[in-house]
C-alpha cells in the first residue's frame, strides 16, 4: 500500500455518491478505490435521485435537499463520512449540503464540472477539456475510472470464455453512441464494421466487440449484420459483461470518438488506442483527443493498423493522491 504521507488511526469512511448510472458511478468508485490503494478506507456507495419539482431547479438551488430525495434513493444520514465523492448532477445538492450537515468535517470532492462556483466544494476534479480553473480545481485528462492492471487481469481469468487462447492480435472494440453533439448513424456503423473486418482479415486476429446503451438500434443492426459474424465476441448486454476482460486480453483497443470514459479507461492499459470517427461535431472533445495524442495514448484510425507504446495514463491515481494530501492537510 502506498502511503499518503499521513495515515489515519482508523480507516477513512468514504462515500461514493451518484445517480447510479454505471458511467457516472464508476467515476466516483474509481477515485474512492484509488484512495483505498493509498490508505485504509471503509467505502459506501450511495445512489440518489432528486424528485419533482426539485429536479427542475438548477443543481445548486435545491433547498432542504434531503427532503428532495426520491423514495428509492439511499438514505443520507449521519454519521457523515470523512470523504464524500460526488459525481453527476444529481449528487450536487447533497455535496453542497453535507458540508453544512457535517459542520465542515466531511471533505467534499466533486467530479466533473458542477457548473457552479468550485469554491462550494473542497476540491473539484473536472476533465481538462472543460477548461474549468480555480484554486481548488484539479483538472485531469478524461475521467476517473476503475481500471487497474490487477482488475483487468482478474477479469480475463474469471471470464467464461478463454480470451487469451484466441488468435493474436486481439482487438477490443468499444462502441459508444449518441451524446450531445455526436452520434453513430447506420451509415457510419457500416463504415466502422467494414474497416474492422478489413483489419481482422489482414491480420488474422480476433475481434471482441461491445456496444453501449447509447448505441442506436439502427447502428446495432448494421454492426450485428456486418461485423458480428467476424467476431469471437459480440456483446449487446446479455450475459457476463466482458468489458474489463476485453481490455485485459486485447493487444489493440478501438474506441469510438464520442466516449471520454472508454478512451480514458483504455489509456490506463498502455495499449495502442485507435479512435474511430463518428458523426457530428467533436466540440470540446477535440481537446480531449489532442491530450491523449500528446501523451502518445491514441491516434485517429485511418484504416492502417499501427503499433506503438506509451506509459499508462494514471490520472485517477494522481487525483486520489491530491485528495488524500488535501484531506490530510486539513486533518492536521
Amino acid at each position: 500500500m502506498k502511503s499518503a504521507g499521513f495515515q489515519p488511526a482508523e480507516p477513512l469512511t468514504v462515500w461514493a455518491v451518484s445517480d447510479g448510472r454505471a458511467g457516472i458511478e464508476n467515476q466516483a468508485l474509481g477515485l474512492a478505490e484509488a484512495i483505498g490503494r493509498r490508505a485504509p478506507i471503509q467505502l459506501t456507495t450511495k445512489r440518489v435521485q432528486i424528485r419533482t419539482p426539485w429536479r427542475w431547479l438548477p443543481a445548486g438551488f435545491t433547498p432542504a435537499p434531503r427532503q428532495a430525495l426520491t423514495v428509492g434513493s439511499d438514505l443520507l444520514t449521519p454519521p457523515w463520512p470523512d470523504i464524500w465523492i460526488g459525481c453527476g448532477r444529481a449528487s450536487i445538492p447533497f455535496s453542497l449540503g453535507v458540508r453544512s450537515w457535517s459542520s465542515g468535517k466531511t471533505f467534499v470532492a466533486q467530479l466533473q464540472d458542477p457548473r457552479i462556483n468550485p469554491r462550494e466544494f473542497d476540491v473539484v476534479i473536472p476533465p481538462i477539456h472543460d477548461g474549468l480553473e480555480g484554486a481548488n480545481v484539479l483538472p485531469i485528462v478524461g475521467a476517473c475510472h476503475r481500471i487497474t492492471p490487477e482488475r483487468i487481469d482478474e477479469a480475463v481469468l474469471d471470464y467464461p470464455a478463454p480470451l487469451e487462447d484466441m488468435a493474436q492480435p486481439r482487438f477490443a472494440v468499444l462502441i459508444g453512441g449518441k451524446s450531445k453533439r455526436q452520434d453513430i448513424s447506420a451509415k457510419r456503423a457500416r463504415a466502422i464494421a467494414d474497416a474492422l473486418v478489413a483489419v481482422q482479415g489482414q491480420t488474422g486476429g480476433t475481434l471482441m466487440v461491445t456496444v453501449s446503451r447509447r448505441t442506436s438500434e439502427a447502428a446495432k443492426l448494421q454492426l450485428r449484420t456486418w461485423l458480428a459474424p467476424h467476431c469471437a465476441l459480440f456483446y449487446e448486454g446479455e450475459g457476463a459483461n466482458p468489458y474489463f476482460a476485453m481490455l485485459g486480453a486485447a493487444d489493440h483497443i478501438f474506441v469510438t470518438a464520442d466516449s471520454v470514459n472508454m478512451a480514458t479507461e483504455a489509456a490506463a492499459t498502455a495499449k495502442p488506442i485507435h479512435i474511430l470517427a463518428v458523426d457530428g461535431s467533436a466540440g470540446k472533445l477535440e481537446r480531449f483527443h489532442q491530450s491523449l495524442a500528446r501523451r502518445g495514448c491514441a491516434r485517429p484510425f485511418n484504416g492502417k493498423l499501427e503499433t506503438w507504446s506509451y506509459p499508462p495514463l494514471l490520472e485517477t491515481d494522481r487525483a486520489a493522491a491530491s485528495v488524500l494530501s488535501a484531506w490530510a492537510a486539513r486533518a492536521r
